[in-house]
């Protein structure tokens, strides 16, 4: 990523653009990511209240699924890659990174209450969920469309009762 090519995907001369961040694409990426991360988290999610659903409903809101969510994406993958070679974007990433982790491990908690899991477990299907997420994005990112919403509900559908069915009840649930 370029500040010429910001410059041409925006619309805005460079002039400005370097008027305002100056001439280093880091602080237009941190403009953007600044802007950009409040913005998708802010978005209204209409969640279900059946724990095993709500999985489904977070993870529909957080793949880029309309034009502006897409471009909006887009510009949030370019910062990722950036943070690459950038130890401060690379720790924005990571908080970013550990936040969504943490929701997808609360709400497996929340979905598996019924059934016998040890934290490890837990863990890594939180962490197989996130990377589900995270596929979207990238996928949607090259895409020249955003993603269908009812596909992604669809794949999340289709991989929660394998993991429902992974671990047997709990003792309290059996009683």
């Amino acid at each position: 990523m370029t500040l010429a090519r910001i410059s041409a995907r925006t619309g805005l001369a460079i002039g400005s653009i370097r008027h305002y961040f100056g001439d280093t694409l880091r602080e237009v990426m941190c403009f953007t990511w600044g802007v950009l991360t409040p913005r998708a988290a802010r978005r209204a999610a209409t969640t279900s209240d059946d724990p095993v659903a709500r999985i489904v409903d977070v993870t529909a809101f957080a793949a880029p699924t309309t034009e502006q969510e897409r471009r909006e994406n887009i510009a949030l993958v370019e910062y990722r890659v950036l943070a690459r070679t950038d130890a401060k974007l690379a720790a924005d990433v990571a908080a970013t990174s550990l936040a969504g982790a943490a929701l997808f491990l609360s709400l497996l908690r929340d979905a598996l209450a019924d059934r016998s899991v040890d934290e490890e477990a837990l863990h890594r299907e939180a962490l197989l969920l996130f990377a589900l997420v995270e596929g979207f994005s990238f996928s949607s990112a090259l895409f020249s469309a955003p993603l269908r919403e009812a596909d992604v509900r669809a794949v999340v559908t289709a991989a929660l009762p394998r993991l429902r069915d992974a671990f047997p009840l709990s003792p309290e649930a059996v009683e």
